[in-house]
Formats: C-alpha cells, sequence, structure tokens
C-alpha cells in the first residue's frame, strides 16, 4: 500500500477507505482507520476530503455521513422516500436463503458475535444482519465480556418460529451445542487474540 516515499497515494488511500465504509455495516472511527490503514492524520483527513467530494452531491445516491469523529457511506438523504419505499417492501417478501441461515446461526448459537457467524456461514455479514435487524427478527446489543455486540433473535422471530424461548426450536440442544459448530467459533476466537 506504500509508494516509494513511504506514503500512501492520496487516490489509492481513498479507495481503501472507500471499501471499508462499503464492507461495515457502521460507522468506522478515524483512530481504527488511521490504524488499520498505517498513515497520518492529514493523510486519512486527505483521503477523506477526496471521497466527500466526489460522493456529496446532488447527482449521488450515496454520500458520506460524518459524525463525532465517525464516518459512514448512507444513501442520498433527497432519496430517503424512494429508498424508504424500497426497503418497506423488501421487508415485507419472503427471507432469502443466506438470510434465513444467517437467522438459524442467531437463533441456534446466540447471543453471537458478526464474527461468529461469519465464521460459520464462511461470508460477510454485514447486509443481512442490517436486513434482519430492519425485520425486526434480530436483536443487537453490547457485551461487555466480549468487548463488541452480539446478535439475538427477537421476540417477533420467536412468534414466527410459533415458540415461546429459543430452547423450544427443534433439536435446539444438539445444534446449540454441535461439536463443529464450537470449533468454527473457536477458531473466531483465537483469531480475534492474536490481533
Amino acid at each position: 500500500m506504500e509508494n516509494g516515499t513511504g506514503k500512501k497515494k492520496g487516490t489509492e488511500l481513498a479507495v481503501y477507505v472507500e471499501a471499508i465504509l462499503f464492507a461495515s455495516a457502521k460507522p468506522v472511527a478515524f483512530p481504527q482507520l488511521k490504524k488499520q490503514l498505517e498513515v497520518s492524520d492529514e493523510t486519512l483527513v486527505a483521503a477523506v476530503t477526496d471521497i466527500r467530494r466526489r460522493f456529496n452531491t446532488e447527482r449521488s445516491g450515496i454520500h458520506l455521513l460524518e459524525q463525532d469523529e465517525k464516518i459512514q457511506l448512507v444513501t442520498n438523504p433527497a432519496l430517503g422516500e424512494v429508498v424508504g419505499a424500497f426497503l418497506k417492501k423488501e421487508a415485507s417478501g419472503p427471507l432469502t436463503r443466506p438470510a434465513l441461515e444467517t437467522l438459524a446461526v442467531i437463533a441456534y448459537r446466540g447471543p453471537v458475535t458478526k464474527p461468529e457467524i461469519e465464521q460459520v456461514r464462511g461470508v460477510n455479514c454485514s447486509l443481512i444482519l442490517r436486513h434482519l435487524m430492519v425485520r425486526g427478527l434480530v436483536e443487537e446489543r453490547e457485551d461487555p465480556a466480549r468487548l463488541q455486540r452480539v446478535y439475538t433473535v427477537s421476540p417477533d422471530s420467536l412468534r414466527e418460529f410459533g415458540v415461546r424461548r429459543v430452547d423450544e426450536l427443534p433439536e435446539f440442544a444438539a445444534y446449540h451445542q454441535d461439536k463443529a459448530v464450537t470449533e468454527l467459533m473457536a477458531r473466531t476466537l483465537s483469531s480475534e487474540e492474536a490481533i
């Protein structure tokens, strides 16, 4: 990522920042970006300024939101009505197979972190988690012991499943303690501790 002078090229850095923001389902803090990309404050600010200049226009569907030293890619506020109508229609349709798989991992292994879900499923789950939360099927909360967010099924999910508690789900005990899944999730913990 470094060029011959030991600094990242401005345009190249902006592309890295865009990719990270796109992949993240939540705002990303400047210190986190600075550490991850190994750049100075000035270099990061220049990249963010470049992104803001290119995206925050009337003709762009994506804007850069900045608040409290955090940034995030969001939809153009002027398009809220169109996006809201789409999301409302999307939220009322049937769940996709990836969404059902993610919901099953959360139901049978929750409370579970996003990295644990992704370790089990083998793919990034940011958009799926957001979709499940918009539909009210999944709840997110901070877990002080794990120092990150964890996901559980919501009461609405339990009603949809026709149960009063998650342990009433079919074969809950077997899946909740499945050895292969436990080993996959343990790999996530090991990789997080190594960072």
